[in-house]
């Protein structure tokens, strides 16, 4: 009995830990929109980046169809280091990151809400990018 709910408990506890670890994760693989845009702030370094990302699915008629989505990237410190140095228009790259949604109000008075997603790892897919940028 004991034995019964010792393994329980401990099937339990795995569940829930890594239930928690993939809370609010994102892993996305995509194209490059455009070369990263880097700034540099007081205490840190950011670079925003416009991730292209390909789905093709069979509709309703059975046509094939293509869509792409966008997704806007934040990258600080090392990370936004990295891209600046690594990354170009139409690098292929996988990213790891968090979702964060923002409210705000535009010039227009307008109510826009935007979801950035936070990144943590990036791993270069293509290779032929990231060699040209360091041999400019």
């Amino acid at each position: 009995m004991f034995f019964a709910f010792l393994l329980f408990a401990i099937l339990y506890l795995n569940k829930t830990i890594s239930m928690k670890a993939i809370k609010n994760k994102v892993q996305l693989i995509g194209h490059l929109g455009a070369d990263p845009e880097f700034k540099i702030l007081k205490e840190s370094q950011l670079a925003n980046m416009r991730l292209a990302v390909n789905d093709r699915y069979k509709n309703a008629k059975g046509e094939w169809v293509e869509e792409t989505q966008w997704f806007s990237l934040v990258a600080w410190a090392k990370l936004a280091l990295f891209a600046e140095k690594y990354l170009l228009k139409g690098s292929e790259i996988a990213v790891e990151g968090r979702l964060l949604t923002k409210a705000y109000t535009d010039k227009n008075a307008i109510k826009r809400v935007s979801t950035d997603i936070i990144v943590s790892d990036i791993l270069i897919l293509s290779k032929k990018n990231a060699v040209a940028k360091e041999l400019v």
